[in-house]
């Protein structure tokens, strides 16, 4: 059995377990403090300590660079998804850095100023260090203060997928690709706290979003693989 090496709320890991999900494949999850790394470090034989890793029988897969893809492209090819069509190389690898650099950081900034809500209570001091060692002391309080300009910033740069998605069910096409489930990870780690919705005036995404929630794989026809 697969299994999901995560923390429940990191964008993502919510990008692989939909895909997951999106598979039909049985699979489970291994939950791991946010700050303890040592079940990942053992697995990646001390070449990794980032999570999502996907664990399939003896094969261990990690990413190689921050934007590889490597653990999406493997379940691509597992389970026959079609997420990298050929039509659309380059023009994804373009979205997902968009997404993963510009829309994450300002998501997660968001949905951590209320850390203490789903942060559990044994790994909060190591979560608070963690943070304040990486952006500064009181970060956490200061995106707290920062709501209104993040939201709005948030709002302005989903503007691009928001237009996207009045002509087409998903970004790309008539069915979802890699860049859906990677939209839909970065903006379910902004939404995870449930102090937030997404901007009302993107209707299309809100749209597009509910779909991506309750995909099924039989709900969506496939498009034949390219070699």
């Amino acid at each position: 059995m697969i299994e999901l090496i995560q923390f429940p709320w990191s964008p993502y890991c919510i990008v692989q377990r939909r895909i997951l999900e999106y598979s039909g494949a049985t699979f489970k999850t291994v939950n791991i403090p946010n700050p303890v790394r040592s079940l990942v470090w053992k697995l990646t034989r001390q070449r990794y300590y980032r999570v999502p890793i996907v664990k399939d029988g003896k094969n261990v897969i990690f990413e190689t660079s921050h934007d590889s893809q490597v653990i999406a492209k493997y379940l691509d090819t597992k389970f026959g998804l079609n997420l990298f069509p050929k039509e659309f190389s380059g023009i994804d690898n373009l979205l997902w850095r968009y997404i993963e650099n510009d829309i994450e950081d300002v998501g997660f900034r968001l949905n951590d100023s209320y850390w203490k809500e789903f942060v559990p209570k044994n790994d909060q001091l190591d979560f608070l260090r963690s943070k304040e060692r990486k952006f500064g002391e009181g970060c956490l309080s200061q995106w707290r203060q920062q709501q209104p300009l993040l939201l709005e910033k948030l709002e302005h740069l989903l503007i691009p997928f928001e237009l996207m998605l009045e002509t087409r069910s998903f970004l790309l096409s008539k069915q979802p690709h890699f860049i859906d489930f990677d939209l839909y990870g970065i903006l379910s780690n902004f939404l995870f706290s449930g102090h937030y919705r997404l901007p009302a005036s993107h209707t299309h995404l809100t749209e597009w979003y509910g779909r991506m929630h309750k995909l099924n794989p039989i709900q969506v026809p496939r498009e034949k693989l390219r070699s």
